[in-house]
């Protein structure tokens, strides 16, 4: 095995075929980065979402998607230019992938494109236990989604972070507040009709125990944007609170826990969830 994937790798191997493969993941993604900082990807990007969250700041559950924003709205964007490196810095710790770019059927602003490996080969690469991996399908594949925003509403900060395994490099990512503001988004304005994302609503706990701070222009910049917020005036800290309550008031709690007990570490934490404590949590948010 690499000697990087060793430092990499937590002390005890998760004894369950759902546990290795995140930590599967979670190889891939952190590598991802740094064969996209060896390409300078953040000099015209920065990083967002759950799995920036994750990565860079620490939230305690775990997110599959890589996310990321232009700093300037630009059409040019193309995943082609970052292929080849991405795939020579997953062969160099061992694993062998290949990347798919998702052709577009529709007129949309995000790319998206797949990191894509056979998990049982992988598996074998980390030195998973063989009573585990001897049950995984050899035919099964573990993917990797990466997307770009390539017309970012404005109004976003970023800043840079720091990574120092597998080796050290830099990451471009959105500020807290700003990534506040894109989960806030998301809470207010998903449009998904009879399912329900738990985890967004889990990440608005996080960010309010741990960074309460939301950046309400580059919100309403997004609500704007996509064509949640069309008032003449501008979004207020009371219009957002007053959505907020109007989005808790449709949540199905029930579901939305079970929605995101399979990736959060300890489940109990979500027995407190209720319409109650939700709105309890909406008023220690605090606006820029």
């Amino acid at each position: 095995m690499n000697d990087l994937i060793k430092q990499m790798l937590p002390s005890k191997l998760p004894s369950s075929e759902a546990g290795l493969l995140r930590v599967l993941r979670e190889l891939l993604q952190s590598i991802s980065l740094l064969g996209l900082w060896r390409a300078k990807f953040f000099e015209h990007t920065a990083f967002y979402g759950g799995t920036a969250l994750r990565i860079l700041y620490g939230l305690d559950r775990f997110s599959e998607d890589l996310d990321f924003s232009l700093l300037k709205a630009s059409a040019n964007f193309k995943f082609e230019k970052y292929r080849t490196i991405l795939i020579k810095e997953l062969e160099s710790f061992g694993f062998d992938v290949s990347f798919e770019i998702k052709v577009k059927t529709s007129k949309t602003f995000i790319n998206s494109a797949f990191l894509k490996a056979n998990t049982y080969n992988q598996l074998m690469t980390i030195q998973a236990p063989e009573n585990i991996i001897s049950g995984v399908d050899k035919n099964v594949i573990v993917k990797i989604k990466f997307e770009v925003d390539t017309d970012p509403p404005p109004g976003f900060d970023t800043e840079m972070k720091y990574v120092f395994l597998p080796l050290q490099f830099a990451v471009r990512s959105y500020t807290l507040p700003s990534l506040f503001a894109g989960k806030m988004h998301a809470v207010l304005c998903r449009s998904w009709k009879s399912r329900v994302k738990g985890r967004d609503w889990y990440d608005l706990i996080w960010y309010v125990s741990h960074h309460p701070e939301l950046n309400l222009m580059h919100l309403e910049s997004r609500m704007r944007q996509s064509g949640h917020y069309a008032a003449n005036e501008s979004l207020t800290k009371k219009i957002m609170l007053n959505k907020l309550n109007e989005a808790i008031d449709r949540l199905d709690v029930d579901l939305a826990r079970k929605e995101v007990a399979s990736f959060v570490n300890d489940p109990r934490s979500l027995e407190i969830w209720s319409k109650d404590f939700f709105r309890a949590a909406s008023e220690k948010i605090i606006t820029e």
